[in-house]
């Protein structure tokens, strides 16, 4: 059921009642219902109107000679119970369902109705007929938590009808004031959502009606009176009853219907709404004081047509009045019931002209308007005689479908077959005499869907029935004919929108229409006899976990405890008053009046900076009142000084324990830091009062801190593990005053794991966010040998990567080159206005500018750029600091509507000041038909294959299509190796990221940074994108917050719900950053990284194929290496690294052939593999290796310039080092492409696309580097044991080592002092617990 303009009016009269969430933000429910109607068919709009609107367009667009498409138009008629439709759905609907519960973790321990179009209904009522059976339960827990999603405005009402304390409604952001947007291909995550607050609802009614307080004292009953307030709400309209003449929302009727409420209650004696029940008694004495309404209304009408008798200097305004009145005054002590006009018409009962001039007004005002209403009578509902009973009627039947609607709300369907027979209400003035009715309904049944079908279908609709109906609608002599017609008006009624208008088409007769009906029912298939029924709801269910809070019989304190995602606005005092601010809730500032919060000062007086530093710095405190979200505050300044948190970097604690103390550091604000508080704290204060109706008042401490973003596993000693708060890297601004804090917040889990063995048992799909194999998926095995040591078993697959460096090495070659308009402009011989203009929006109207024909205008622009929404699209147009530029395709397109149209270039050249250019000022020839002229161009544009494309976000940072097929093309080529390699491997827990319901929205790895062309995996499970699927990175989308940054992807195969991102199938989607890992980052880390995140050990080999006494090692590299251990002698090299490092000798463990040979071989970045000759030592043949590769790399010319020479010596501990320790390793790559010159595709760390970025610094490496490859450079790092911040490290450097080979030995075994490492000293040196242990024995290709 819809009430127009409800949800607009009831949402900017109270700012707080709605936020905007993303998909990441919605709060934690027990119960979500889904109002299909809102989904299926986003307009439930009536069938008649929809059908005659789609023939006018079919018209208007012959008319103009478009082409119109081959295939069927889709008639939303055919989302109506009993269509074949419907009945195909429901089967897709039970197939879904039943899917999810079978192969879906997060459907599992939940309880599915799926109520379909077989079961008579609306789908809401449904819905709350669930929640009243649920509710008389004696295991009912009043505190569950329900959200309802749907579209329909009085959801609301609905909601409030179950009198439930956490009720939310979830829908769609509604954007106002604006033509739809162009269609945009969105992921399900991309979409924002409006979440609003019955419980913040319940609370602003209380506000409306707080003056009662003083009148009814302790009869005051919130409950009882948001009962009322539902009553009241049916007064201005919905789909089973008109509204009252002249009470329209956007009039300000809802103010009125509140105020008299608040007039009359207190000598009512009692309320109007008895939990459904209608009092009649009291509801007609609130329609009596509402009543006056009519007369106020008229009033101004009056006041109007007299100032026009005044101009006209006739005695009547009306001249039917003036005879009616004169008649009257004539025929005084006549019957009145002779009369066209009723006596209950007679507002005060003067019927004489009197001498004084007053009376004489006041007797005309009552003439007037007994003869206004009785014309609407008249004319709006066809009769000719406005009698006593018919008034009668008229009120009987509006007062009885209240009652009906109040039944539907609170009981359920009182009476299958009530309707209201009239097209409009009675005036408030002529609903009298109400209190004695006896009001009684007749169940009756349902319609069958077949008989539904021909009771709402219109003509136009007829191939939807079952063809034994058909001819009922079409036939002449069909006995229903005249409830079919092909014609029909509309009434405006007082509205505005078209579809706001009432549908003036005849009531159907039930017997009338089940009668014609029989004659036809023997003639249907089996199959239509099948869907011509009704049955019950399907119920599909597992085990049910039932969530139980403390005392679930008793209904919660909500000033104590706060449920996160119900907010309340009981912890920060305020006080409340209405007022018209223009608060913004939608996209337009609102007209009506707002009701205010002002945030009172606190009661412990000022606070000092220090002191609210001691209360909050380093805790955990309610942010963004009354919509809370916790944050960690890590800094404090009343902006002169600043108390912030001295951690090191990573660290994120919270310090909540007095015997912990957080680690402060105090200083004071420069002058450029004394602005951008005082910014803050403007930006703060704006924000409160435009968008949510707060006052804040004057701010004297701002808290800076981070916004939780979800939950942890973290394991802790003795196996343990704990769900610990992971809070976002952004830093954001809050005032003081409206922080809450020690307040307890209520936080669900399904599940809670203490232990190792809980959170990682057997066959669970797990992620390496570690080196080496920094983002492979594995699968947990059985570990319970070394999970006591804090390790768990895990098959890893590694699967063969794409090559794609050297396209991101030529990626200019493909990348679309843009243009300013000016370039364009010179290349076409035109001017740069004129690329502007035909790139965007073009509007020729019908007739010419000065004898414009109608409003209806024809775009014939090339909607190639869109200003306002910021979006652009990919391969056309991009938008740049400064302007706009083009492609050449633009520039090709542009020349040829040059040539084929000159004359619109002509035009709109001559009038470049005009907004819209008419037809006969461009083709003004008698014989030039410019009709014909703009359904040409737009037939052409049409036609054109750039109408097809999708837009997208300015603020996308994309890869060119032509690269994204490239890449495809690199990611088919890698399948053909299908290359998989299986590895096991034996890992610390802190290095394994397990998908979990409680993480969604934890970053796997915060300090991963994302660039074009990065490699990545989804590790997010019940998602649209398969787990474990890989893909490469071709746009980044930035956001103002951390968590709401895009990154879309190209998968590597097409999957159910991919979209279309500028690739051949559908296999991209837009991803959050929690959804992913980053492997490219992970190649990155393990280059540069100051610390080896997974140090390996051997370990022994079983198996029957080799010697259980023979130990493996093997060459100590990463996966980013270009040192690659081979097969020497048909034996195999283990993959086992080594937690030591090389001093020039081979260690005794380290494997040799039979013959004692050792060969490696190094991979280049372009894929070339260099091998080095047998050497007898490993050392050795990296060196011999490494040294083969440089002259490889001369011979082909490939254009790497080497690193610059670097001077050795040698350490006391032996180690071969860079006398200045080690600088960032070069790194070689492409400039950006033109329109994002200067735009970083990352930051430094702890920033996100979208952020406010720091300088780089000038040493920097170039932004966009891509191709880091060091040909002959491979370097290990870890923390020495002996100094703290001192890096050691492995480092080859052929040009210098295979140079000084000779000279460098002796010397070298002279440094190495005799207590150092030597081969042999492997069993002196103290064990490590390292992070992975590698079985090589079960390594299989």
């Amino acid at each position: 059921m819809g009430v127009p303009k409800f949800y607009r009016w009831i949402s900017e009269r109270y700012p707080c009642l709605s936020e905007v969430v993303k998909e990441h933000q919605i709060p934690e429910f027990d119960n979500l219902y889904l109002d299909m109607n809102g989904i299926i068919h986003q307009c439930s709009g009536r069938r008649f109107r929809s059908a005659k609107e789609a023939e006018d367009k079919i018209k208007k667009a012959l008319e103009k000679g478009e082409v119109l498409p081959t295939e069927a138009r889709f008639d939303s008629n055919c989302i109506t119970p009993g269509i074949d439709f419907m009945a195909r759905l429901q089967e897709q609907l039970k197939y879904f369902v039943n899917n999810k519960i079978s192969t879906d973790t997060l459907w599992h321990n939940v309880r599915v109705y799926l109520s379909g179009h077989e079961t008579p209904g609306e789908g809401e009522h449904k819905i709350m007929e669930f929640i009243r059976s649920e509710n008389a339960t004696p295991e009912h827990n009043p505190n569950t938590r329900h959200c309802l999603y749907g579209l329909d405005a009085d959801l609301m009402m609905l909601g409030l009808t179950s009198h439930e304390p956490n009720f939310s409604l979830l829908r769609e952001e509604v954007r106002f004031g604006g033509k739809k947007s162009q269609k945009r291909i969105t992921a399900p995550e991309e979409t924002t959502f409006h979440l609003l607050h019955l419980s913040l609802m319940r609370e602003y009614i209380d506000y409306e009606f707080s003056s009662l307080r003083n009148h009814i004292g302790s009869d005051y009953d919130l409950e009882r009176i948001i009962d009322d307030w539902i009553l009241m709400g049916f007064l201005v309209g919905n789909d089973f009853i008109p509204h009252l003449p002249h009470l329209h929302i956007n009039h300000d009727a809802l103010p009125l219907l509140y105020k008299t409420y608040i007039t009359v209650l207190p000598s009512l004696g009692g309320y109007l709404n008895e939990n459904g029940h209608l009092n009649l008694r009291t509801f007609e004495k609130y329609l009596e004081k509402l009543a006056e309404f009519d007369r106020e209304h008229f009033n101004d009408v009056f006041v109007d047509l007299k100032w026009f008798e005044s101009k006209v200097g006739n005695k009547y305004l009306n001249e039917a009045a003036g005879l009616a009145a004169e008649k009257e005054a004539a025929c005084k002590g006549a019957n009145k019931s002779q009369h066209s006009f009723s006596p209950a018409l007679t507002g005060k009962g003067k019927g004489t002209v009197g001498d004084d001039d007053e009376e004489e007004e006041d007797d005309m005002f009552e003439t007037e308007f007994r003869q206004y209403k009785r014309t609407y009578y008249m004319t709006k509902m066809g009769v000719d005689v406005v009698s006593d009973e018919f008034l009668a009627r008229q009120a009987k039947c509006y007062v009885e479908g209240i009652q009906w609607i109040l039944h539907y709300y609170y009981h359920g369907v009182q009476s299958w077959s009530w309707y209201y027979p009239y097209h409009y209400a009675p005036f408030l003035s002529d609903i009298r005499n109400i209190a004695g009715l006896k009001l009684t309904f007749d169940l009756g049944k349902p319609f069958m869907p077949f008989q539904q079908l021909l009771a709402v279908l219109p003509a136009a609709s007829k191939e939807l029935l079952p063809t034994s109906y058909r001819p009922l609608m079409t036939s002449e002599i069909s006995p229903i004919i005249e409830y079919y017609p092909l014609d029909f008006k509309t009434d405006l009624n007082g509205k505005q929108q078209e579809w706001e208008a009432v549908v003036l088409i005849p009531f159907i007769d039930e017997r009338c229409l089940l009668a014609a009906m029989e004659p036809c029912n023997h003639k249907l298939t089996k199959e239509e006899k099948a869907r011509n029924c009704h049955t019950e709801c399907e119920k599909t269910h597992t085990d049910i976990h039932t969530l139980i809070l403390r005392e679930p019989n008793l209904r919660l304190d909500r000033s104590a405890l706060y449920f996160c995602g119900f907010p309340t606005l009981q912890h920060i005092k305020h006080k409340y008053f209405k007022r018209k601010s223009g608060v913004v809730v939608f996209q337009q500032s609102s007209r009506g009046e707002n009701m205010m919060l002002e945030i009172l000062p606190s009661e412990e007086g000022e606070m000092l900076c220090d002191d609210v530093a001691a209360q909050v710095l380093g805790k955990s405190v309610f942010v963004n009142w009354p919509h809370l979200e916790e944050s960690r505050i890590i800094a404090v300044s009343d902006g002169e000084t600043k108390f912030s948190l001295e951690e090191p970097p990573g660290v994120q604690r919270v310090y909540d324990s007095p015997s912990t103390p957080p680690p402060t550091r105090v200083v004071c604000l420069s002058d450029k830091e004394q602005k951008d508080w005082v910014k803050d704290v403007q930006g703060i204060t704006e924000h409160f009062l435009k968008r949510k109706g707060i006052m804040v008042n004057e701010t004297e401490v701002v808290l800076y801190g981070q916004l939780l973003t979800g939950r942890k596993y973290v394991p802790k000693a003795n196996g343990a593990v704990e769900l610990e708060k992971q809070w976002a890297k952004q830093v954001l601004p809050f005032a003081f005053q409206t922080v809450v804090k020690d307040i307890e917040a209520f936080y669900s889990s399904l599940t809670c794991f203490k232990s190792l063995d809980e959170l990682f048992p057997q066959a669970t799909t797990v992620f390496m966010v570690g080196n080496p194999y920094y983002g492979a998926m594995g699968e947990v095995q059985d570990s319970s040998d070394v999970i006591k040591d804090g390790r768990v078993r895990v098959v890893f697959n590694v699967p063969h990567e794409p090559q794609l460096e050297p396209l991101i090495q030529n990626q200019h070659k493909y990348c679309v080159r843009y243009s300013p308009g000016y370039v364009l402009a010179s290349r076409l011989g035109t001017t740069s206005y004129l690329v502007s203009r035909f790139s965007g929006s073009i509007f020729i109207g019908r007739g010419s500018k000065r004898n414009p024909c109608g409003e209806q205008k024809a775009n014939v622009g090339l909607n190639l750029k869109f200003n306002k929404k910021n979006e652009e699209v990919p391969g056309y147009t991009k938008r740049t600091e400064k302007e706009w530029v083009y492609s050449a395709a633009v520039e090709e397109l542009l020349g040829e509507y040059l040539d084929r149209f000159p004359e619109v270039f002509n035009t709109v050249s001559r009038n470049s000041h005009d907004d819209v250019f008419y037809e006969d000022d461009i083709w003004p020839g008698v014989d030039q038909n410019g009709a014909e002229k703009v359904a040409e161009i737009t037939s052409w544009l049409k036609g054109h294959p750039v109408s097809s494309i999708s837009r997208a976000s300015c603020d996308l940072q994309v890869l060119d299509s032509a690269i994204v097929e490239r890449i495809e093309d690199a990611v088919e080529k890698a399948k053909v190796k299908k290359s998989t390699k299986k590895v096991r491997v034996t890992v610390k827990p802190h290095l394994l990221f397990r998908p979990l319901e409680q993480q969604q929205g934890v970053v796997p790895d915060p300090d991963a940074e994302y660039r074009l062309f990065d490699r990545v995996v989804n590790i997010r499970e019940s998602f649209t994108v398969p787990l474990g699927l890989r893909g490469t990175v071709v746009g980044i989308k930035g956001a103002e917050r951390e968590a709401e940054v895009l990154y879309e992807v190209l998968f590597d195969e097409d999957f159910a719900g991919g979209l279309n991102v500028r690739s051949s199938s559908p296999r991209g989607y837009r991803v959050p950053p929690c959804a992913l890992i980053n492997l490219s980052h992970g190649g990155r880390a393990d280059h540069t990284s100051h610390k080896l995140t997974a140090i390996v050990k051997p370990q022994p080999v079983a198996g029957a194929n080799f010697h259980s006494q023979r130990q493996l090692a093997g060459l100590n590299h990463s996966p980013r290496s270009p040192f690659i251990p081979m097969q020497v002698s048909g034996e195999q090299c283990s993959h086992s690294l080594f937690p030591l490092l090389f001093l020039g000798h081979i260690h005794s463990n380290c494997p040799l052939s039979l013959q004692g040979l050792v060969v490696c071989q190094v991979k280049l970045s372009n894929g070339l593999m260099v091998h080095g000759p047998q050497c007898q030592s490993e050392n050795d043949a990296k060196e011999k290796a490494a040294f083969f590769a440089l002259q490889r790399l001369n011979s082909l010319g490939s254009g790497f310039p080497l690193p610059p020479p670097l001077a050795f010596y040698f350490s006391p501990g032996g180690l071969l080092l860079p006398p200045q320790g080690y600088a960032p390793a070069h790194m070689w790559g492409m400039p950006l492409p033109p329109h994002h010159q200067g735009q970083s595709f990352y930051g430094a760390p702890g920033t996100f696309p979208g952020a406010a970025r720091p300088q780089p610094a000038a040493t920097a490496p170039p932004i966009g580097s891509h191709n880091q490859f060091i040909p002959l450079q491979v370097t290990k790092k870890r923390v020495s044991a002996n100094k703290k911040n001192q890096d050691t490290r492995e480092f080859y450097s052929a040009a210098h080592t295979v140079a000084r080979n000779q000279s460098h030995k002796a010397q070298y075994q002279q440094n190495v002092p005799a207590t150092g490492h030597t081969p042999g000293s492997a069993s002196k040196r103290r064990h490590r617990k390292l992070a992975v242990n590698f079985e090589a024995a079960k390594v299989s290709e």
